[in-house]
């Protein structure tokens, strides 16, 4: 019934989407008006609509309006018109969803006009993408349609200064990768100064490839740390034992589906064993498990996770003499990433390279909380409707299938499943042989590099004989019969042969060349090696891609000094466009792009960015996986079955067994582990959620330390509750005089307020109350204070104030967040007394965040209180000769060796420095932080710059 229903009247997808496709058609209605005007009235608009904003429109009443505006510029600028669809899309981004379109449908076209009607406002928008790459590709192409309408366009990128990433920040729109944008905001709450942070707000963010961003870069959580001791040695040592140790597999329990290693009893007892030979253990124990030998414990877990669940080139590879970590997911390297608590350090060790030492916490948040700071949040990708309810419960966005713009004409074939990984591998390089011979492209995706490599490999010496003819209806060797029916005149039968096949490999170690590997993954019998598709960033485009192919040729004459003039650029584009359609139609001709999956990833979504790299705009294609009973994901999952199966049919060595059902148990297994993935990365968010309303609330409190020019109020506060505190508890209010701690209170007086105060003889005296003696405790407090706000001076003492408020604030939260690591780390065994170990790190974590504010009140009336200052003049400093050196940015010359050279900042040379006085900067100058930018534009730091100066 609910099938028919929807056969009349659609799904739910289907009528939100006619929704906005009949709002496109309002937005088709405005192209004729728009298209008479001129470029300057055209730009103008933008203005006009800034004007209607600031008058009180909303964006929704300007939708249309602004959408045309931008498909006008679009065409002018780029040369391309939105489809409806596009508009569509563009659409479900402006109301904070997620826009499924396939590969090839122009996502990064449909973000351009939400990105200008939401720039509109002020607020800066934020369009995140995958890597640096797409990021600076993006902000150049798109940056061109934003900047003929008036907008500013930024970039953020790996290697920005403080001051660039400002100016990024500041921009209309800034394009950049999650980790940036998310590091920056850590950087931001860890200045002490308002003047140094980059980032402005949290208005509204456009996620491409949101699948990938906010669900598989979202197990691990964005970290910023610092270097704690070297115990390199000890990393070593504990590797070698482990080593030697899981050479019999009976000493440890793997489990690859929850991917953890632990020892088994024999594996304890043994390595307790080795360690006790080697005296490694604390002084007077024998037992692994205790409590003084916890940091061995930890040594020997991770170096056990290291060396049976972490493998070299499928986990990380070694470059440079560093252990660098691969996205599983997209395959390529993570440059800076590390894995945390002493993992990283293991696989070092196990690897033999230089271990680098582990790092503290100082601030972090996971990718999830981080998005969920946008006042509106929205995303694109060609697959994410697997993961709909993910989205919806933890971002609240909604999923919304868009149609192509053209029919899919792609065939996809149902999965072959072999017994052995060497059969399969046999059964793939025939495939790839006969799609090379008969000119068909082909794309094959593999999980990781190692496959990769290994099926590189195979083609490199793989022998073939492919029957090939006139037409494709006898492709297949051994069917010469039917090729008779046809008739002689009509088919010639012959037969290629071989030895090698030429290919191009795409995973981790070709990072830099592959937006040009992908770019010629369309020519006729090119065969492509990929361990994963998303993101790329590149179209596949049957007969090649025009565009890359004249980057490629502007860069290899620039490399020869050779000058790319107008007339010689177009006429190697009217060639590659004539050589292009050749080899497009001869692509075509064959099949169009074929796709082989060579196994079957842990999650749909990856193997549907595979397949959906075939079919685009309208184009056929075909798509097929090859699957082993050998293969991760059914070894794990149903291998043993599967084989049996197998068996029992009597499937002979070599052949395949493909069916619809085998295609509906894959995808069931897969759908267990997306479960379990969802499960793991939920899990992770319960607990941060803890977190994260304390981090949010220690972070605001920074910021208004940071801009109050005022703290003496708060912290006389602090100092007041100090006191009511030390009073409260060695006093306490309903004991007798004679159970007061006086000795205890006057050792915390002396420590923590500096006084030396007559407290026995006040306690001793008849009828005398606590609350009276807090009272004299206050008065003498406050007496201290003044008498240091006089010695130091008023404006001294404020800037102090905010200093050690910041720095405390600090410290405590790092500390806090080591706490909370070690609570989150045993936590999990309250279950075992039938706790709900979640409501116990509400619980603890809360505890800890009471304790923080405590400490933090204690810890700054103690700095301000007790510590001494020396007021010294500082000695004079004799200037090195190469401070002499000051280009200027605009002319390139040494203004200090070039007297008439512009110097609009006055600056002074010789000796005439020492004497340069506040006053002698530019209005403003003086105000600069010491770390922040020189405003001179020199690159340097203020305080490298002008800033030594006075």
């Amino acid at each position: 019934m609910l099938g028919f229903a929807k056969k009349i009247l659609g799904s739910s997808n289907d009528r939100k989407v006619k929704a906005f496709q009949a709002q496109a058609q309002k937005i088709n209605a405005l192209e004729p008006k728009f298209e008479a005007f001129s470029d300057d009235e055209l730009r103008m608009m933008t203005q006009t609509f800034k004007d209607r904003i600031a008058a009180g429109e909303s964006l929704d009443k300007i939708q249309n309006e602004a959408f045309a505006v931008v498909r006008e510029a679009s065409k002018r600028v780029l040369g391309q018109r939105q489809y409806d669809v596009q508009l569509a899309g563009g659409m479900i981004l402006h109301e904070g969803g997620i826009a499924e379109m396939r590969t090839g449908e122009g996502k990064t076209l449909v973000a351009v006009a939400p990105v200008y009607l939401n720039a509109l406002a002020g607020k800066g928008v934020h369009v995140i993408t995958v890597n640096d790459y797409l990021a600076r590709r993006d902000a150049e192409t798109m940056g061109k349609v934003y900047r003929f309408l008036g907008l500013e366009v930024g970039v953020i990128v790996n290697g920005l200064s403080q001051g660039q990433r400002q100016a990024a920040y500041n921009a209309d729109i800034t394009y950049g990768t999650n980790n940036e944008f998310g590091f920056d905001y850590l950087r931001d709450n860890l200045v002490y100064d308002r003047r140094e942070m980059v980032q402005r707000s949290h208005h509204f963010a456009i996620v491409d490839e949101v699948d990938s961003i906010l669900i598989d870069e979202a197990r691990t959580p964005l970290i910023i740390s610092g270097p704690t001791e070297d115990r390199s040695d000890l990393y070593k040592i504990v590797d070698a034992i482990v080593k030697e140790l899981i050479k019999d597999k009976a000493t440890y329990d793997l489990d690859e589906k929850q991917r953890q290693a632990l020892l088994t009893e024999l594996g304890s007892e043994r390595m307790e064993e080795m360690l006790e030979a080697g005296g490694h253990f604390a002084e007077d124990t024998t037992d692994l498990y205790d409590p003084a030998n916890v940091s061995l414990v930890h040594h020997t877990n991770q170096a056990l996770r290291a060396n049976t669940l972490y493998t070299r080139d499928k986990d990380y590879i070694i470059k440079g003499g560093e252990i660098v970590l691969i996205d599983e997911y997209t395959g390529r390297m993570m440059t800076g990433r590390r894995l945390s608590e002493g993992l990283h350090q293991a696989i070092e060790a196990k690897e033999d390279v230089k271990i680098m030492p582990e790092n503290q916490t100082l601030a972090s948040v996971t990718i999830q909380n981080y998005f969920r700071l946008y006042e509106k949040l929205s995303g694109m990708t060609g697959t994410a409707a697997t993961e709909a309810q993910e989205f919806l419960d933890i971002y609240k966005m909604d999923v919304l299938e868009v149609p192509t713009n053209r029919p899919v004409l792609r065939k996809d074939y149902d999965d072959e499943v072999y017994r052995t990984f060497r059969e399969k591998n046999a059964a793939i390089a025939a495939q790839i042989a006969e799609c090379h011979v008969k000119g068909q492209p082909i794309l094959v995706g593999t999980v990781s590099i190692e496959k990769s490599e290994e099926l590189s490999d195979v083609l490199k010496n793989y022998e073939y004989k492919v029957e090939t003819g006139r037409t494709l209806k006898a492709a297949y060797a051994g069917r010469e019969k039917e090729a008779q029916k046809v008739g002689d005149d009509a088919y010639d039968i012959t037969y290629a042969t071989g030895r090698g096949i030429p290919h191009n490999v795409l995973n981790a170690r070709q990072h830099e060349q592959e937006a040009y590997i992908v770019a010629d993954a369309g020519l006729p019998g090119a065969v492509t090696i990929a361990t994963n598709m998303a993101g790329r960033g590149t179209d596949i485009q049957l007969g090649g891609n025009l565009e890359m192919r004249l980057q490629r040729w502007t860069q290899e004459q620039r490399n020869m000094a050779v000058e790319v003039t107008p007339e010689a650029l177009a006429a190697i584009e009217a060639q590659y466009k004539a050589e292009i359609a050749v080899h497009r139609e001869a692509a075509l001709a064959a099949g169009g792009l074929f796709v082989l999956g060579t196994e079957r990833h842990e999650s749909r979504r990856i193997d549907n960015q595979l397949r959906g790299r075939t079919g685009r705009q309208g184009d056929p294609g075909t798509s097929k996986f090859y699957l082993s009973c050998e293969d991760d994901l059914l070894r794990i999952f149903a291998g043993d079955r599967l084989d049996s199966i197998m068996k029992s049919f009597g499937v002979a060595e070599g052949e395949a067994i493909s069916h619809p059902w085998l295609n509906r148990a894959v995808e069931t297994a897969q759908k267990r582990v997306e479960a379990r993935n969802y499960d793991m990365r939920k899990n992770v968010l319960k607990y941060d959620d803890v977190v994260n309303d304390q981090r949010k609330a220690v972070f605001e409190q920074r910021q208004e330390f940071m801009d109050a020019e005022d703290l003496s109020e708060l912290v006389a506060d602090f100092r007041s509750d100090v006191i009511n505190d030390l009073v409260e508890r060695y006093m306490p209010p309903k004991a007798y005089a004679e159970q007061w701690d006086m000795d205890g209170l006057d050792e915390k007086v002396r420590s923590t307020l500096g006084l030396e105060l007559p407290l026995k003889e006040w306690a001793a005296e008849e009828g005398v109350s606590n609350e009276e003696i807090e009272e004299r405790l206050m008065a003498a407090a406050e007496a201290r204070a003044a008498e240091r706000l006089e010695m130091i001076g008023a404006d001294q003492t404020r800037g102090l104030e905010k200093q050690f408020m910041l720095q405390m604030i600090d410290m405590q939260w790092r500390e806090h967040l080591v706490h909370l690591d070690h609570l989150r780390g045993v936590i999990g065994l309250r279950g075992y007394g039938q706790r709900d170990p979640l409501n116990e790190y509400k619980t603890e974590a809360f505890n800890l965040f009471e304790t923080l504010l405590h400490d933090l009140r204690h810890n700054v009336t103690r700095w301000l209180m007790t510590v001494e200052f020396r007021f010294e003049a500082p000695p004079a400093m004799e200037m090195p000769e190469f401070q002499e050196i000051h280009l200027n940015p605009g002319t390139g010359e040494n203004e200090m060796a070039n007297p008439s050279a512009q110097n609009p900042e006055g600056m002074l040379t010789g000796d005439d420095r020492s004497k340069l006085p506040v006053e002698a900067l530019p209005v403003g100058w003086e105000r600069t932080s010491r770390n922040a930018d020189c405003p001179c534009h020199s690159g340097r730091k203020f305080k490298h710059c002008h800033g030594s100066l006075i």
